[in-house]
């Protein structure tokens, strides 16, 4: 059955999001905007504030956090810059779904109020990609295929299997409770 995007309601396999993941452009840009005012980048991006500054980003969230080359701190940003850390480690075991729901708040809480907000990691594939999937699953009301196809129509993106998982798990979850309403 179709769900209120007119997307698919049923949570399709992991080999199934791998082909979709697999197909397209393999390359990425050091950002792109992949919603209105919702930007994923890498590091190079995140760590040039007069980039940032030139792109009028207000928000933005690490989902790297205190790891190796991902040290950004409200210190570094300044108080222009709304910051937001996620400690996230891109491993299949990290459990990153305890952020979904608090980044998403954070993401959308921004956004209304006509906030540029940066999502970025290392790469900009899998932690940074993960997180957006999921506030466009939770806020937009996108089932998780249609969020993977929305986002790829801007910027590739590989979140690891783990992050897949859980983002399969949110899924079925936000399907449950939408059908029950």
């Amino acid at each position: 059955p179709p769900d209120s995007n007119g997307g698919s309601a049923v949570t399709p396999s992991l080999k199934e999001l791998h082909k979709v993941l697999y197909g397209g452009k393999r390359f990425g840009n050091h950002l792109d905007e992949v919603w209105p005012n919702l930007f994923v980048g890498d590091l190079s991006v995140a760590n040039d504030r007069y980039a940032l500054w030139k792109l009028g980003i207000t928000h933005v969230v690490n989902a790297a956090h205190g790891r190796t080359y991902c040290q950004g701190s409200q210190d570094f940003y300044g108080p222009s810059v709304e910051y937001y850390g996620v400690p996230a480690d891109d491993s299949p075991t990290f459990d990153l779904s305890r952020y979904f729901f608090p980044t998403a708040e954070r993401i959308h809480n921004a956004l209304d109020t006509d906030a540029r907000v940066l999502v970025h990691c290392a790469v900009g594939v899998s932690r940074s990609a993960s997180l957006v999937l999921a506030y466009l699953m939770i806020h937009q009301h996108y089932a998780l295929l249609d969020a993977i196809n929305k986002v790829k129509e801007c910027r590739w993106i590989f979140p690891n299997k783990g992050f897949l998982r859980q983002l399969c798990a949110l899924d079925e979850k936000l399907h449950k409770s939408s059908a029950q309403q």
